[in-house]
């Protein structure tokens, strides 16, 4: 039996409030200023700011979650 299972370990790295508040403000930033420049462009790069953040999140949770969890 593991001695620590991967639910444990997945709420455990779901558990990091920094970095999830750090995404949202980055996301929401990122649409802040696209609106107030309001160009198709700046949307885009808002939306490409959104995706980067995202996989970031992912990929840095998961490293987390793989590093607390005992296959």
């Amino acid at each position: 039996m593991p001695e620590r299972p991967a639910r444990a370990a997945l709420r455990a790295a779901l558990a990091d409030w920094p970095r999830h508040v750090a995404a949202v403000v980055l996301v929401a930033g990122a649409f802040a200023a696209a609106e107030l420049l309001a160009t198709p462009s700046a949307r885009y790069g808002a939306y490409l700011v959104a995706f980067a953040v995202w996989m970031a999140w992912f990929v840095l949770t998961a490293v987390e979650w793989l590093r607390r969890a005992d296959f």
